[in-house]
């Protein structure tokens, strides 16, 4: 898969570039309601023999409109959003950069110049589709300011649940600590990947040594502890996971840290990539009065862990 990043305003040439059927949006965690989105384009560009192609932006909106600060995670960051791309057969990503030049671009000028410009023959959007100034734009202007140029599929609505399946939906399970249902809407457990770096080294000493994980731009859970599954170098771990702040010896963590217990595993990580599929929540984080009731509550996770991943498996 070939990744084009695009600054505002671009300088491509619409003679210069092959027929294209495009997926339009944002897709952050690629969800099942985004993977018929864009499987829909790659078979339409099979059947056309035109080459199928992703169009996304970054940073998020959110973040370059004011609605969020600077610190937004993201369900799929940049680069596991490429692999999963790819893996389904994506051939081109453009990826804009998301300014607030962009952002000023009025819907006749995001059309003729992102649609018409890169010569895309078919756009492939959901049905809650917006784009240009202040999001003015709607699958229904795209179909009048195409005027013919362009043809258009709008993937309607999924639900699960009586739920419609959206990114907010995703984060908002990942908020209360709902992993065990995020399942059915992105079509896989939610799983982050992260670097094993060097901690305070505490959990050897009471037996439960833990691997700590930098997750960089990655939405984590609820702080809590976690029933999860664990990937180093291509094998697969059952584990548990700490969410949180580690009141028992920390007074004043402000930001939330990732550190898993992997089970029957010696090996020294440091340095390395890991995956993290969660699994179901056990607990909320609590302060111990000793390092004993600590000790005694592990146990406990960790016999309730190995009940949940055997009812799982």
């Amino acid at each position: 898969m070939e990744t084009i990043v695009i600054n505002h305003p671009h300088q491509f040439k619409r003679d210069s570039l092959p027929p294209l059927i495009l997926a339009l949006g944002y897709f952050d965690g690629i969800h099942i309601g985004h993977q018929r989105v864009i499987s829909t384009a790659v078979e339409l560009a099979e059947t056309t023999g035109s080459i199928p192609a992703v169009m996304s932006f970054h940073p998020h909106p959110s973040v370059v409109l004011g609605k969020a600060d600077e610190t937004w995670t993201y369900l799929t960051p940049l680069e596991e959003k490429k692999k999963i791309l790819k893996s389904m057969g994506v051939k081109r990503f453009f990826l804009v950069k998301f300014d607030l030049d962009f952002a000023s671009l009025s819907t006749v000028d995001f059309v003729d110049q992102y649609i018409v410009g890169l010569n895309v023959q078919h756009v492939v959007t959901g049905f809650d589709f917006t784009y240009g100034k202040y999001g003015k734009g709607n699958v229904q202007t795209l179909v009048n300011e195409a005027d013919g140029r362009f043809g258009q599929t709008v993937i309607e609505k999924i639900e699960k649940n009586g739920q419609k399946i959206s990114s907010t939906l995703i984060r908002q399970c990942l908020k209360e600590g709902l992993v065990h249902e995020i399942g059915p809407f992105l079509g896989r457990h939610y799983t982050l990947n992260g670097t094993v770096i060097h901690g305070d080294k505490r959990g050897r000493t009471i037996g439960f040594p833990t691997a700590n994980i930098e997750t960089e731009e990655y939405t984590l859970p609820k702080v809590g502890v976690y029933a999860v599954e664990v990937s180093v170098d291509h094998k697969k771990y059952f584990a548990m996971a700490n969410v949180g702040h580690k009141p028992t010896f920390k007074d004043n963590q402000k930001k939330p840290s990732l550190e898993v217990h992997i089970f029957d595993f010696q090996k020294e990580i440091y340095g390395k990539t890991i995956s993290v599929t969660w699994l179901k929540r056990i607990r909320n984080e609590k302060k111990f009065s000793s390092i004993n009731e600590l000790i005694e509550q592990l146990k406990k996770d960790k016999q309730q862990t190995l009940e949940i991943i055997q009812t799982m498996y």
